[in-house]
């Protein structure tokens, strides 16, 4: 198989053969209890909170930027939501102003300060990541807050049937976000901006807005993300999202994104997704402790990224 077979094949097919590598593999090593539907539906559960943040890292991935204020996100809007709870507000209206708007104003601010500094968004979003962090300790006094309402737990973080509801809205999000990035004339362009910025400009494209537009998606994902942990945390945790920047970086590259921007699909983030689920849960399962989790998630980042160097770059 030369090159450009090889290279056809992973994007298509790449992502899925990891998954189903993992899988077998932990499975081999733990079919007791790795491979049973409610361990395999636990994987998908736990895996929704990555899967959103992983959404909107794709777009600032997708124009050749990254956010790394993710996780800033996720702890801050989930404590205003929760605050927001906790004055009787109407569960709907607290998610709407604490998770998707809050979500997307600071994905506004991420945006707008790229394009007023033209700094690179590593800079600008490793910044926005202390300073959101830092408002929601000011703003919790660094204590979690509890004693939310029964009836956002379940309704967010709760079942239907079978089915976990924040893996409902995770896909659901996802699927949202895929008509967007395929069917819309909007997701054409930020494929285009990646692919070159300046060749985006010169065919019209409003290069700024779009930026902006990127961000805003990163911040709304983010946002969900925070509503949903806290409902399955039943508190809102001023430390919680720390380091799943990682998590959404390594979940988007591994998904077949890549990292220099114009390449990459939604599906092939929700098995990144998946993965990244899959080995948390399986090293778990085998007892493999914590910290050698993160290092096992850095040699796939630097493998997925050196691969799609080697198969979608000219030499």
């Amino acid at each position: 198989m030369n090159l450009s077979s090889f290279k056809s094949y992973w994007q298509k097919y790449g992502t899925v053969v990891i998954l189903v590598f993992m899988i077998l593999i932990i499975g081999s090593l733990s079919p007791k209890y790795f491979l049973t539907s409610e361990n395999l539906t636990q994987i998908v559960l736990q895996s929704s909170v990555t899967i959103l943040i992983a959404i909107g890292e794709f777009f600032a991935i997708l124009i050749a930027g990254i956010d790394l204020s993710v996780g800033s996100i996720i702890a801050l809007t989930g404590l205003v939501t929760a605050k927001l709870l906790l004055t009787h507000m109407p569960i709907l209206l607290a998610i709407l102003l604490g998770g998707i708007l809050l979500g997307m104003l600071l994905g506004i601010i991420n945006g707008a300060l790229t394009n007023l500094t033209g700094l690179h968004p590593f800079i600008i979003t490793l910044s926005t990541q202390a300073i959101f962090r830092g408002v929601t300790l000011i703003l919790s006094d660094a204590r979690p807050v509890y004693g939310l309402p029964n009836g956002f737990i379940a309704s967010v973080g709760g079942w239907i049937w079978k089915i976990p509801i924040p893996a409902i809205i995770a896909l659901s999000f996802a699927g949202f976000m895929s008509f967007v990035t395929q069917k819309t004339k909007a997701g054409r362009n930020l494929y285009a901006i990646g692919g070159n910025k300046n060749a985006a400009w010169y065919n019209g494209i409003p290069v700024k807005s779009h930026i902006l537009l990127a961000f805003v998606i990163s911040g709304i994902a983010s946002g969900i993300a925070g509503v949903v942990m806290v409902s399955r945390l039943g508190a809102a945790e001023p430390l919680a999202g720390v380091g799943f920047e990682t998590y959404a970086i390594a979940s988007a590259i591994i998904g077949g994104t890549s990292f220099f921007g114009g390449v990459g699909k939604i599906s092939g983030v929700v098995v990144g997704g998946l993965i990244i689920g899959v080995i948390n849960n399986g090293l778990n399962i085998l007892n493999v402790p914590t910290f050698y989790q993160q290092i096992v998630m850095g040699i796939l980042i630097i493998a997925s990224v050196f691969l799609d160097h080697l198969v979608s770059r000219k030499k």
